[in-house]
């Protein structure tokens, strides 16, 4: 079980920008990872009172570079950073979810991986039903 502050050492997203707080499960393929913050009053990503389900991509997108993260440690490295470049086949399934009352859970599965460029498909869900899924395609900085 991967902790939150596991998770930070990860990826290059701090304090509450950090979006997931555990990964129970993960593979050189797979990750699946919770998350209670979008409850959080001070949640970043917030909008006056309300965190609107588009935000769930940046949640896939986290997905993606914990999981790089932690294969990059696996192979005794650390994972170049990257920047979002594409969604693709997104479907949002609520207009909302700072009102949902239990965790987030997010399953991602990689679809292609290079030196420097990556594409996955993300789910995202809450209490079993989905919320948002879609494709990511992030390519290395620098």
């Amino acid at each position: 079980m991967q902790t939150r502050a596991a998770i930070a050492e990860l990826i290059p997203h701090q304090g509450l920008m950090c979006l997931w707080d555990a990964v129970p499960e993960w593979d050189d393929e797979r990750i699946l990872a919770r998350s209670g913050g979008h409850r959080d009053p001070a949640h970043p990503l917030r909008s006056g009172e309300r965190l609107h389900a588009v935000h769930l991509c940046e949640y896939g997108a986290q997905l993606m570079a914990v999981h790089g993260g932690l294969l990059a440690r696996a192979h005794g490295g650390r994972a170049k950073p990257g920047v979002l470049v594409a969604l693709r086949g997104v479907e949002l399934r609520a207009a909302r979810i700072d009102d949902l009352p239990g965790e987030l859970e997010g399953r991602a599965r990689k679809l292609i991986a290079t030196d420097d460029s990556w594409q996955y498909e993300f789910e995202i869900s809450h209490a079993g039903e989905v919320l948002a899924s879609g494709r990511a395609a992030v390519m290395a900085r620098g």
